[in-house]
Formats: structure tokens, C-alpha cells, sequence
């Protein structure tokens, strides 16, 4: 079941599944933002503590992106994307059902890592399956897909806590899991024509080359500035909104709202701006 390939005739729907999985880091980071004060609350912790669960996320996720792309190679796109499905369905559940900081810390760990896997396996899903001004369509379609999570996750976890509480955002994701994973097992397969083995040292050596090319790491650097600067809204912002301003959550998720639909007209004049030469746009 888990290799089979893809068949032509589900092509489109593959296509629509693969969008459906690429917001899955966004939904994970932003949908409890309006939850943190809360979760500090009901968990008698400081806001530090709290915040650590969003930090934590994000380093896993990182870290796990420098060995995914390996891993897909050798494994398979579609293997490797339903195992990260299958196992953020328990992890985000058990998330929701624990008290327990350190607990949530390790599900935060591992669901960083399984969005790293899952990310990647769907990104090389386009290039194997498109090609040419084709392939830069879909691309360019997925960075806008990729930040609708910021626009509705917030604005769906704001009433999700004040109607349900804090679990119900690890629930919905969890949830919205195991539905992509089912269609997945339906209509999905295999897009990988020639598996390539696993190779630590040629991965380092990759690394090494990337790294001193100069164009790669400074717009790396650009790229990890601007969205640390997202990032330190969304450890401070709920907690400035909801504890110092005394705001709902709700309010919290309209916030997040807009800064993820100024995120989405970003995306949109980068797909405009596509064929502009790279210094100029800059």
C-alpha cells in the first residue's frame, strides 16, 4: 500500500493532497497561538515555559529539513509522507491529553521533525511530477498555499479556545491528519522513478559546498531574519494581546489574521515578480 505509484488518472487530486499537506508546519505553529496564554494558565507555568513548546517546534522542524531531503531520495515521496501523517495524528492527540510540560515538549520535538519529512516529501512531489513552466507554476502556487496557514490557523484557534480550550487546536490538527491521510492512501502514490541511497558523508559534503556558496548564505540569512521577526510576534504577540492589553483570544486570531494575509499578498507579488530580474525585486 505504501508504494504504489501514483496513477495518472489521480494526478490532479494527488496535486490537491499535496497542497493540503504543505500548510501542515504553519497549521502546527500558528492554529495555538491564541492558546498560549491560556495553556500557561490552565498549566500553572510561566509564559516561558510555554513559549518554549513554539521554539522547540521550530528547531526540530529546521534541523530535520538538513536530512529530509536524503531521506525522500532513499525512501520515497509517498512512504515517507504517510508515515509523518500517521504518526502527527497520535502525537498531536496525545498533545491534547497530557498536562504534562515535558511531554508536550518531546510531541512538540517530534511533530517538528514529522512536518520536516512531510514538507519536503510533498515540495519534491512537485518536481517529480512537473516539469518546465509547469513545475514553476505549482511552486509558486505552493508558497501561496504554504502561508494560508498563518492567515486561518490563528483565526480558527482563536474560537476554538474560547469555545472548546486550548486541547482542541491539538485535536482539530490531528483531526485534519488522519483525513489527508485516508484520501492519501486512496488516491496518492509513489513518485519517485529512481530511489537513491542514503549517504551521510555526501550530505555533509553537500552542506559544506552550499554553505560557502556566498548567494546561498546570505539569502539564507535574509530569509531566516524575516521570518524570525514573524516568529517573535508569535512567542510575544497573544500574551502582550491577551494577559497586558486583556483581549480575547479571538482578537489574538484577527491579529494573526492580518499579518498572515499581508504574508499572502507578499506571495502573490513574488509569483508577479517571478520572471524580474533577482537583484531589482530585492
Amino acid at each position: 500500500m505504501l508504494n504504489k505509484k501514483l496513477k495518472s488518472s489521480n494526478k490532479a487530486i494527488a496535486t490537491i493532497l499535496a497542497f493540503s499537506v504543505i500548510p501542515i508546519s504553519g497549521l502546527a505553529t500558528d492554529i495555538y497561538l491564541p492558546s498560549m496564554p491560556e495553556m500557561a494558565s490552565e498549566l500553572h507555568l510561566p509564559e516561558t515555559k510555554i513559549q518554549l513548546t513554539l521554539s522547540l517546534f521550530l528547531i526540530s522542524y529546521g534541523l530535520a529539513q538538513f536530512f529530509a531531503g536524503a531521506v525522500v531520495d532513499a525512501f520515497g515521496r509517498s512512504k515517507v509522507s504517510r508515515i509523518s501523517l500517521f504518526l502527527f495524528i497520535f502525537s498531536f492527540w496525545w498533545t491534547a491529553q497530557t498536562e504534562n510540560i515535558y511531554v508536550i515538549y518531546l510531541m512538540r520535538i517530534v511533530q517538528g521533525i514529522l512536518s520536516g519529512f512531510a514538507v519536503v516529501s510533498k515540495r519534491a512531489y512537485f518536481v517529480d511530477v512537473y516539469e518546465g513552466e509547469q513545475r514553476k507554476h505549482f511552486l509558486s502556487i505552493m508558497t501561496i498555499v504554504w502561508s494560508l496557514a498563518p492567515i486561518v490557523a490563528p483565526f480558527i484557534g482563536g474560537y476554538l479556545q474560547s469555545n472548546f480550550g486550548w486541547q482542541s487546536n491539538f485535536i482539530a490538527l490531528s483531526v485534519y491528519c488522519a483525513l489527508v491521510l485516508v484520501f492519501e492512501l486512496i488516491f496518492s502514490g509513489e513518485t519517485l522513478t529512481k530511489k537513491s541511497p542514503f549517504n551521510l558523508g555526501f550530505l555533509f559534503h553537500e552542506f559544506r559546498r552550499m554553505f560557502k556558496a556566498p548567494d546561498f548564505f546570505y539569502g539564507m540569512l535574509m530569509c531566516g531574519i524575516s521570518y524570525g521577526l514573524v516568529m517573535f510576534y508569535n512567542l510575544c504577540g497573544p500574551f502582550i494581546i491577551e494577559h497586558r492589553l486583556g483581549f480575547s483570544a479571538i482578537t489574538t486570531g484577527y491579529v494573526s489574521l492580518l499579518m498572515g494575509f499581508a504574508w499572502m499578498c507578499g506571495g502573490f507579488l513574488g509569483k508577479f515578480l517571478i520572471k524580474k530580474a533577482f537583484l531589482p525585486k530585492i
